[in-house]
């Protein structure tokens, strides 16, 4: 048997104009610890609560990779991360996350990124969240997204602004030995729907429906 019929996630894929998404393989998570280990953003700023550059290069890029590893281990049909390769014309260029706890019964996903900054400002971010965000709304029936950025982030701030989030209250955090503000965001399906401009093909899902708590279609 394939590596698909035990792990069906290693076939879904996601494709906008620009992008592809995928679970990484092997070389995909070295490319991607790689990436993260030359930088995610302005070294002045803290703009995410794990401490990309205040952390060793190498140390970066094992997190990276343990990170998935360990989502993959972790997986409950109650409790899940899907963790996807971001590629632009077959370059490795970040991460995209998606996730749910009791998703069957609660249909709220949230998400979270980082883009290498060599990758910076080309529009990448937002086309990356309108492919998670058309896979959990528009194929696993999800009601809300949320999403958070600290006041520092303008690049994700932007980005969910660009798709129709709304504020969701804000929570403070500690960064850097310093008070930091976290913005939340939540994005209904109606603004969802209404505000969608991003063409978005998933093929390979129907076998990954039961690890998202979802009855396989026809069953």
């Amino acid at each position: 048997m394939s590596r698909i019929s035990h792990w069906p996630l290693a076939g879904l894929r996601i494709r906008t104009p620009n992008l592809e998404l995928r679970l990484p393989d092997l070389d995909d998570l070295g490319a991607l610890a790689t990436l993260a280990a030359a930088g995610v953003h302005d070294p002045a700023v803290q703009p995410f609560r794990i401490a990309w550059t205040d952390a060793e290069p190498d140390g970066v890029a094992r997190s990276v990779m343990q990170w998935h590893w360990r989502c993959w281990a972790d997986w409950r049909v109650d409790e899940w991360e899907l963790n996807l390769v971001v590629l632009r014309d077959g370059e490795v260029v970040g991460s995209q996350s998606v996730g749910a706890k009791d998703f069957a019964i609660c249909a709220e996903v949230s998400t979270g990124s980082w883009l290498g900054r060599i990758h910076h400002g080309r529009g990448i971010g937002t086309e990356m969240r309108a492919a998670v965000l058309a896979l959990a709304f528009g194929e696993l029936g999800a009601d809300t997204a949320l999403s958070g950025a600290y006041e520092n982030n303008h690049g994700s701030s932007g980005v969910s602004r660009k798709l129709g989030y709304e504020p969701d209250g804000v929570e403070v955090h500690a960064v850097r030995g310093k008070p930091l503000v976290l913005n939340r965001l939540r994005l209904t399906r109606a603004r969802w729907e209404a505000g969608r401009t991003v063409p978005v093909e998933v093929t390979g899902l129907a076998q990954c429906l039961p690890l998202f708590g979802i009855p396989a279609r026809g069953a």
